[in-house]
């Protein structure tokens, strides 16, 4: 062991005598027998003598071994053991790293560990298949600690009545993963995913659910073609439907227009809560061929509505836009099913946010607690949103 004076970088590069080469206080180099070279800090705390590693010398320099012996010193001084500071940090960052793990490292890891006990094949693969379509979009790369019952129910509500046998597996199979989860430390509390006493509370039985029929959907790249033809229709029921498939709005909510609802300034058409089917004021951002449409339309002094029907002061009739398709030949598509191909046309095509593409919609999304703390409309970006639909519809095919 030698102390002498301060050492040097050269001395510490040039050092060969096996043993303990003094810095300073407390900072030594350590040689061994074999050549490797690492820096030490010896201390004594409450009579006891102790000797923290601070790296190799290949790795930690002479300047950076000072400043760790220095922030040892710093702890000592404060009575705090360097060493047990040090483990104490460390095990702070394995947790924090623990609890960073996404849900989806968590099911992948989850299937990983119990597929070979799983004898059926297609079983297998629906797990994966389920989670990659219905679940990984919305939560999978959050923090598995960060899934609450919210989180939760926004995988699970836009499918639990439509898809209520896959919705029950797939709430399974969440339940399932974050249960593994918590085992194993990277999440706490309880399982937000649990049904009895839990999402029963928020979620019909899936056997109450009643069997939903869809509405005829005519595929979103079909619509532009679709959209010439239709401009070239006349009557009001052609112009109805128009309009009904730019602002991908309900039928009710179209025919029952009035022109006090249009503020043409503003490109914005204000539906009032009793003709909304959540009963809520929903506002539709208009895009120029919305706004054209309009600004082209005949005012009948006799009705107030836009979409005047044959009899007076009466709207436009409910079957006239199905009437309307029929006559086209299309007998494949609904009127609602429109809002059908804008939904697959916002996701596949224009990659929008779920949330704004079901507001755009007039959707609920999100729990209870969610729609409290969501009082705006995302107007903004819902009329970036028809704007780009519009323009996805004028493409000339």
């Amino acid at each position: 062991m030698t102390k002498g004076k301060q050492l040097t970088a050269r001395t510490v590069a040039t050092a060969t005598k096996p043993g303990l080469h003094g810095d300073g206080g407390g900072l030594w180099l350590q040689l061994g027998a074999t050549g490797g070279k690492s820096w030490a800090f010896r201390f004594q705390l409450n009579g006891r003598a102790r000797q923290m590693g601070l790296g190799p010398v290949d790795l930690v320099s002479l300047a950076e071994a000072r400043d760790l012996a220095r922030d040892a010193r710093r702890l000592l001084l404060r009575g705090v053991d360097p060493i047990e500071d040090r483990r104490a940090n460390r095990k702070a960052a394995r947790v924090a790293n623990a609890k960073a793990i996404t849900f989806r490292s968590c099911a992948k890891r989850f299937i990983a560990s119990h597929e070979a006990g799983w004898r059926n094949e297609k079983h297998r693969k629906q797990w994966s298949s389920s989670l990659e379509a219905y679940v990984y979009p919305t939560i999978g790369d959050l923090p598995v600690s960060a899934i609450d019952t919210g989180l939760v129910m926004q995988v699970l509500e836009p499918i639990w009545t439509i898809k209520p046998e896959t919705a029950g597996r797939v709430r399974g199979r969440i339940e399932a993963v974050l249960s593994w989860a918590a085992v194993r430390g990277y999440r706490n509390g309880d399982n937000p995913a649990r049904w009895r006493g839990h999402l029963d509370q928020l979620l019909p039985a899936r056997r109450k659910v009643r069997r939903v029929k869809h509405h005829a959907a005519m595929p979103y790249a079909e619509l532009p073609a679709f959209m010439v033809e239709l401009r070239g229709q006349p009557g009001t029921a052609a112009r109805a439907l128009e309009f009904t498939i730019l602002t991908v709005g309900r039928t009710g909510e179209v025919l029952g227009t009035q022109r006090p609802e249009l503020d043409m300034g503003v490109r914005l058409w204000t539906v009032p809560p009793e003709r909304m089917k959540g009963g809520r004021l929903h506002r539709v951002p208009l895009s120029q061929p919305a706004v054209t449409l309009l600004e082209a339309l005949p005012r009948e002094a006799t009705s107030p509505y836009v979409f005047p029907g044959a009899r007076r002061g009466r709207p436009l009739s409910n079957m006239a836009m199905t009437m309307l398709l029929e006559r086209m030949g299309r007998n494949d598509a609904t009127v609602h099913g429109f809002r059908s191909s804008f939904r697959d046309w916002a996701a596949e095509v224009a990659h929008a946010p779920r949330e704004v593409a079901e507001a755009a919609l007039a959707h609920a999304v999100g729990s209870e607690v969610e729609a409290a703390y969501q009082r705006g409309d995302m107007l903004d970006r819902r009329r970036e949103l028809m704007n780009s639909w519009a323009e996805f519809l004028g493409r000339v095919t």
